[in-house]
């Protein structure tokens, strides 16, 4: 269902570009906005979600749901990990990946 609701995004694109780097990775399905990540779920163990975020939205998102973890890579700094089935209801979870898109699409739109 997420990757439904990404994929109906205009011009977002996915990829599983980690399996170079480490068989463990090559079910992270990664989707993309002008060449660049918004979003991203491990296709086999579906139990939580990674998107981009703002500093603001980080910390208010982190305050509000217990669901919410660093990322797996520590070096994603404006990124947000939620853990599924626990207190973020999945419209906000929908809203988050939807705000992520344009954060990365707002961003990278200007450059080109």
């Amino acid at each position: 269902m997420l990757r439904d609701y990404c994929l109906a995004m205009e011009g977002m694109t996915e990829k599983t570009p980690f399996g170079k780097f480490s068989r463990r990775f090559e079910s992270t399905l990664v989707f993309y906005v002008l060449d660049h990540m918004f979003c991203m779920a491990d296709m086999d163990d579906f139990t939580s979600v990674s998107f981009r975020s703002t500093d603001e939205e980080i910390a208010r998102i982190t305050e509000r749901y217990s669901a919410v973890t660093t990322p797996v890579n520590k070096a994603m700094k404006f990124w947000l990990r939620v853990n599924l089935n626990e207190d973020m209801p999945d419209y906000e979870i929908y809203r988050l990946v939807s705000r992520a898109y344009d954060i990365v699409k707002d961003k990278f739109q200007k450059i080109e």
